[in-house]
């Protein structure tokens, strides 16, 4: 049995009124992304309308059969650009859906082809942003991996841009309301614009759902299954699925030599593993994204070598920056057993084909939220879906001790 992320059981409680008609701008590769983020909100909002469950859904606006704003970002021959509305946004509440990782998308300058990088993208959603602002009623910004969002601190001796704190404050002097990033890498960065709605939520309930939906063979026993993750900076995150599942946390921990570095990350000595024995057991192995993956497939050697069973790579965003055959061979060796990422980025075709990989669909979770911010309703229990876990975490383990009994 899952638990319906979707459930509009406190918005009907609550019957709020909307802030305005709301609209969704897509501008990047995740333009189907947000057509079906649009289609789930349509079928929610038609079933509350043909049930008159709400005194506000006959409001103007509050059913189209489409939320997508026609739009179009247009290129000049020098690489700059323009963005077009084909509509008024004015009164409306927008949310602007943005992808700045997709790398799919070129365009031709002087001749050459260029690749739209990160940077291309956050200046497209200024162009956005900025032909919205002073007519819609309300501006969000759906940015489920945070542009510049590693770099949230000075790291080293020398002077370095803190990128992210500038990207937070431009939004918010733009006049960007509501900032939604998922699982970002590190979650302090609210300071650097208090009186902006920056909301996180986790793809946790979705991605341990689709987990063991898809394997049956994973059991939520202690003396089975494992969290595991790969370096010390990514315990919070493995400790919060270890805790909710009611597994065994371990950590790999990086000795590092500070006797000869002077401004770089130290070199590492060694590689040690801090938990109880992996043998014989199941490993969620948890990181935040995968880059390269060359952390992830040195932890899963590691943890065969030391007797694991099956390894389940788990990251909300897979970027794979230098492609795929390093993990072909990981999966074609034994070494991993399936990689887990959500849909919330740009994952291309080859990517999707790949039988390791295993795709999250969280256009729902992005569906309800946007619901929820269009009436202000209180999104904390939506946002923490702690509860949603474990309600789904108690089923299972139902189910298995039935399968214990029976067999």
């Amino acid at each position: 049995m899952l638990i319906n992320e979707t459930s509009d059981s406190t918005y009907n409680e609550l019957r709020l009124e909307p802030f305005g008609p709301i609209g969704i701008i897509s501008h990047t590769a995740n333009s189907d992304f947000a057509q079906m983020v649009s289609n789930i909100l349509y079928e929610k909002r038609l079933a509350r309308y043909n049930s008159n469950s709400n005194p506000y859904v006959t409001n103007p606006g509050y059913l189209r059969t489409s939320y997508i704003f026609d739009s179009e970002l247009v290129r000049f021959g020098t690489g700059e650009g323009k963005f077009q509305l084909a509509e008024s946004t004015r009164g409306h509440d927008i949310y602007i859906i943005t992808d700045v990782l997709s790398y799919n998308q070129t365009i031709d300058i002087a001749g050459y082809e260029h690749t739209l990088s990160p940077d291309d993208h956050y200046r497209d959603l200024l162009r956005i942003i900025s032909t919205c602002a002073g007519k819609a009623r309300r501006i969000n910004v759906i940015m489920p991996f945070l542009y510049e969002g590693i770099q949230i601190k000075k790291s080293s001796k020398l002077d370095e841009s803190l990128d992210c704190a500038a990207v937070l404050r431009q939004l918010y002097s733009l006049g960007v309301s509501n900032l939604v990033i998922f699982d970002p890498h590190d979650t302090r960065l609210d300071n650097a614009t208090p009186l902006m709605g920056i909301e996180k939520p986790k793809s946790a309930y979705k991605i341990i759902s689709t987990i063991i939906s898809k394997f049956g063979s994973i059991r939520l026993k202690p003396e089975c299954t494992m969290v595991v993750s790969p370096d010390e900076t990514g315990i919070a995150r493995a400790e919060f699925y270890a805790s909710l599942m009611n597994l065994p946390l371990g950590v790999f921990y990086r000795e590092r030599d500070y006797s000869s570095y002077l401004y770089e990350q130290p070199p590492v000595r060694e590689y040690k593993f801090i938990g109880d024995s992996v043998e014989g057991k199941d490993i969620l192995l948890i990181d935040d994204m995968i880059k390269t993956g060359n952390t992830m497939l040195t932890t899963a050697h590691s943890l065969k070598c030391r007797g694991a069973r099956d390894i389940y790579y788990i990251a909300p965003f897979g970027l794979f920056t230098n492609g795929f055959e390093e993990f072909d061979m990981a999966c074609k060796e034994g070494l991993i057993k399936a990689v887990v990422c959500t849909n919330l980025i740009y994952r291309p075709k080859e990517l999707l084909d790949k039988e390791w990989y295993v795709d999250v669909n969280l256009t729902p979770y992005v569906a309800r939220i946007i619901d929820a911010l269009n009436v202000d309703e209180s999104v904390s229990n939506l946002i923490n879906s702690t509860e949603r876990i474990k309600e789904f975490l108690k089923q299972m383990r139902f189910d298995e001790f039935i399968e214990d009994i029976i067999y």
